[in-house]
């Protein structure tokens, strides 16, 4: 990386801390053309800070590991360049909210996790390994309803940006909602009952407000609003012809 002309400086603040409490920490850190939230991060942490805590992985938006509240916005650091989030030269990156801190950045993903079982976001076979490998059309409806939540990496932004998650934590949250409703349009899922009692009880999918957020920050652009509103309609559904 260049050094832009004159050598400009970034007025960073970045929290440091753990679950029992923490405050912000002010750096002053280069400007450099092309620089991202993580290379910010990991300047820091190689040349002023060394006991800096975060974590990161692919750094090409692959993994998702490197998500952090960025000037109050959830963000994978490694694809957001400082140009683009800056308030003037000045940053704050703090960890993922609606998540307990470990330390500094780094959050325990437990929780998030923890809550895609609980919404049966896994799959529940139909066949056994002795037969035969269902065909399935690509361009069934229900197909392509659930392609359109696979990119999901778990990278908890949404879960981050969701204000009903803050405001309830025992809803399940938009990742975990989104995973049910992708098991539950494929064709191959043996329990598609079982994933709409899953998601129709407490924390469940009726809990969102549609306020949206979890689209809006996606970094994959996916619509998890839209994929819990289909599980609202089915579990209202299934709900109205176990009352017959």
């Amino acid at each position: 990386m260049t050094l832009l002309e004159d050598t400009k400086y970034l007025e960073v603040e970045i929290w440091r801390g753990d679950a029992a409490g923490g405050e912000f920490q002010s750096f002053q850190v280069p400007a450099y053309e092309s620089q991202t939230i993580l290379d910010v991060v990991s300047w820091v942490q190689q040349n002023t800070d060394p006991g800096l805590t975060y974590r990161y992985a692919c750094r090409v938006g692959m993994c998702g590991s490197c998500a952090m509240m960025v000037n109050g916005t959830p963000r994978w650091t490694c694809r957001t360049h400082v140009k683009k989030v800056a308030d003037g030269d000045r940053l704050r990156v703090a960890p993922l909210r609606n998540l307990p801190i470990i330390k500094d950045l780094a959050t325990d993903m437990d929780p998030f996790f923890d809550k895609w079982v609980a919404a049966e976001g896994k799959h529940h076979p139909s066949k056994s390994r002795e037969d035969q490998i269902e065909q399935i059309d690509p361009e069934n409806s229900a197909r392509v309803e659930a392609n359109s939540g696979i990119e999901c990496i778990n990278c908890s932004v949404c879960y981050a940006a969701c204000d009903t998650v803050a405001g309830n934590p025992d809803y399940l949250g938009p990742a975990a909602l989104q995973r049910a409703w992708t098991l539950y349009n494929d064709a191959r899922d043996a329990k598609k009952q079982v994933i709409l009692d899953a998601v129709s009880g407490t924390g469940g999918c009726h809990n969102c407000h549609s306020q949206g957020s979890c689209t809006v920050h996606c970094p994959n652009e996916l619509n998890p609003m839209k994929a819990i509103a289909g599980l609202k309609r089915e579990t209202a559904i299934s709900f109205l012809r176990k009352a017959r």
